[in-house]
């Protein structure tokens, strides 16, 4: 695409516009285009990542224009080279930028968008921005500023949808005051109960108790990051439904009184309150269930006079029972796996809505096409479920075919920032039935390799693969329940082992092919000198296997391996330097990465998880038990930050007294708060930090004496 470089300063001396055209720029006019297949003649989607970069494509498919906004650091991100024009709105922080909503509005000024697509998170459920534009006669494309208002607030909402018929969790319809007031609504209620913020949504703001001193902990951190996530710091307290699925409908209405269901979506598999496995359908819902939920769903939308997508969310007891939650305005995070069994483009049919026209879509079109399941793959720790920030290094997707779907806003060498949501993409599949969509995710999960950041991808093939949630066996506990000290790791099968041994040894002996044709090369056929039998020692972790190996140089694409008493043809034609390998062996078809070749040392990711692998022949092999052992002692002296991010509040003093358990202090990193506790009892020595200081990883926070 030609750049032209038409910069254009504007009232806002941080603003700029980047105009990347092929024709000479020009101001759209105001007004709907007169095309009922192109609603607009140019849309700015006000978001970033992978979501604005969803929306921009629908535009192009139907030959909208679209417009980006980026922030300094995200001038050369996916979402702005994707848009015809580009505008910086300001510096990294959310608050001067994202969330900027005079010099959003001025973008839309100075490019003639006559539309905006707010995407999901930062201004896409901000009653004073959809008013503002309205006023500006630019078109919101979502629900009106009432019907976010409405449902935006929970006590309101709960309210609406009381009168709506629609089934109610136990809980108070008042504003929490102060923690001894969320401790004496709690015991009203009975314990176990759920805090969280009234505005706002996506899990942020929300704390499970089960006891006073929880409650009161939760009241803290919930009514915080509501502060800081949404600028509205009132909480709510309702009964937290135990053993409870979530399950969540999708809604479209127009304009015109039509409004109809597209069925539901299972998100039970979260941590922190966070989604991080969907399906559609839910294995748990019946036909008459589905038809009861949609109606509910059908019925508050009506209730609010509701027009575009929006999502009706759930909470279903193990006897089907299920209580209203909230309701999305706006368009989901997960929205793909609805558009997958459905058939609908979501983008495609808010924008047609936005631009007042009816749904071409009647109840009765709305089928069920097959099984969908989307993994979010996000930039964090799965040891502790904390954010990772960095560089990718490299990134190498799965390969896409019209059942495997990416969903992205970074490309190789993008830097994963503490200002934004660790979302790296969300990860697509579908397939006739759910366990054909779940093998095609565990397929392409193998091929997703990631390096410069550390993400949950390990723990994402676990789940799948895990014996309770391939039955449907889940609820939204399941990862606290199976994963309760974080994920380190699976322990591999019989059959896994034979497989990361087999494929280890194919690796080593073409690393020794590679090093002998530099060093020791046969004059006469010009080809390197190697054994063609092996004797070998592999050792993963503290385990030490035994391997014969045989291998024709002419055929170095193959090799024969007899380990754990079976003989396995093992062959790979994949390149010699491609960190992806896709190996055969014994007619089982496994993809297996090599993240790192060290000498006789590599770095294998099997399963999803990572193994250290040491490749030796049985002279080097005797070295082993010479080798130091690592100490496991650990030291509680200092409290360590568990991953870069703004300290928000300190909550000792030195000199002070503190027993295990006892909170320090609260981090913020990526739109959440995490609180860190002493983990022995102890004098506090000296404090390191203060309110509002920026730390990075395992840098000393506090020490104790």
């Amino acid at each position: 695409m030609a750049l032209f470089g038409v910069v254009a300063a504007l009232r806002r001396p941080r603003l700029l516009l980047v105009v990347e055209r092929e024709t000479p720029f020009r101001l759209w006019r105001r007004s709907k285009s007169t095309n009922p297949d192109r609603p607009f003649e140019k849309i700015l989607v006000a978001n970033r990542g992978e979501i604005a970069c969803r929306v921009m494509k629908t535009c192009k498919r139907m030959g909208i224009k679209t417009v980006a906004v980026h922030s300094d650091v995200d001038g050369d991100a996916l979402h702005s080279r994707m848009a015809d024009e580009r505008v910086c709105i300001g510096p990294a922080p959310s608050a001067e930028s994202y969330l900027n909503m005079d010099a959003i509005l001025e973008a839309v000024q100075s490019t003639g968008a006559q539309a905006v697509h707010p995407g999901y998170g930062f201004l896409s459920e901000n009653t004073l921005f959809a008013d503002k534009l309205s006023k500006a006669g630019v078109v919101f494309i979502g629900p009106g500023a009432s019907a976010i208002e409405a449902m935006g607030d929970k006590i309101q909402s709960k309210k609406i949808a009381r009168r709506a018929s629609v089934n109610m969790i136990p809980g108070v319809d008042a504003v929490v005051q102060d923690a001894d007031h969320a401790v004496r609504l709690a015991e009203e209620i009975g314990y176990p109960v759920m805090i969280k913020a009234s505005a706002g949504g996506g899990g942020k703001g929300m704390r499970i108790a089960w006891n006073e001193q929880e409650t009161r902990e939760g009241f803290h951190l919930a009514s915080q990051e509501a502060k800081s996530g949404f600028g509205d710091d009132r909480l709510l307290i309702e009964r937290y439904v135990d053993q409870a699925r979530h399950i969540e409908v999708q809604v479209l209405a127009d304009s015109h009184g039509n409004a109809i269901y597209l069925n539901e979506r299972e998100c039970s598999i979260q941590r922190r309150n966070q989604k991080v496995i969907e399906e559609a359908p839910s294995t748990f819902v019946d036909p008459e269930m589905r038809k009861a939920m949609g109606q509910q769903a059908i019925q508050l939308a009506k209730a609010v006079g509701y027009v575009s997508a929006g999502t009706v969310e759930f909470l279903v007891d193990s006897q089907k029972r299920f209580y209203f939650l909230e309701m999305n305005t706006r368009l989901q995070v997960e929205h793909p796996i609805t558009e997958y069994i459905t058939g609908f483009d979501l983008v495609e049919q808010m924008i047609r809505v936005a631009a007042g026209q009816q749904l071409r879509i009647r109840q009765e079109d709305v089928g069920i096409d097959g099984w969908a399941v989307e993994c979010r793959v996000y930039s964090e720790d799965p040891k502790r479920f904390l954010p990772s920030i960095g560089r990718l290094s490299t990134y190498i997707e799965p390969e896409k075919s019209p059942h495997v779907r990416v969903e992205t806003g970074i490309v190789e060498g993008s830097q994963i920032s503490i200002y934004y949501d660790p979302l790296i993409s969300k990860l697509v599949t579908h397939g006739k039935d759910r366990n054909e969509a779940l093998h095609r995710m565990a397929s392409a999960l193998d091929q997703y390799l990631i390096k410069g950041v550390k993400h949950n991808v390990p723990i994402l093939r676990a789940i799948l693969t895990h014996p309770r949630f391939v039955s449907g066996d889940i609820t939204t506990k399941f990862i606290a329940e199976e994963y309760p000290e974080g994920f380190s790791g699976i322990q591999l099968t019989e059959r896994q082992e034979k497989e990361l041994i087999a494929t280890a040894c194919l690796v080593h002996i073409r690393q020794q092919w590679k090093a002998a044709q530099i060093q020791n090369i046969d004059r006469d056929s010009f080809q390197p000198l190697l054994p063609t039998e092996w004797d070998l020692r592999i050792v993963v972790g503290d385990k030490v296997y035994e391997a014969l190996v045989n291998w024709d140089a002419d055929n170095d694409d193959e090799i024969l391996v007899t380990a754990l008493g079976e003989e396995l043809r093992v062959f790979s034609f994949s390149p010699w330097s491609s960190p992806l390998l896709d190996v055969t062996v014994s007619d089982a078809d496994v993809t297996i990465q090599c993240l790192e070749r060290i000498g006789h040392n590599y770095k294998l990711r099997h399963h999803g998880t990572v193994f250290d692998v040491s490749v030796l022949s049985v002279p080097e092999a005797e070295l082993i038990h010479y080798m130091p052992k690592k100490s496991g002692v650990d030291s509680y002296q200092f409290i360590k930050a568990p991953m870069p991010g703004k300290i928000v509040e300190v909550l000792v003093k030195e000199g002070e007294e503190v027993a295990a358990g006892v909170p320090v202090c609260v981090i913020e990193a990526m739109k959440s708060q995490t609180l860190l506790t002493a983990e022995c009892d102890g004098k506090v020595k000296k404090i390191f930090i203060e309110p509002g200081q920026f730390v990075q990883e395992n840098e000393n926070l506090v020490e104790l004496d």
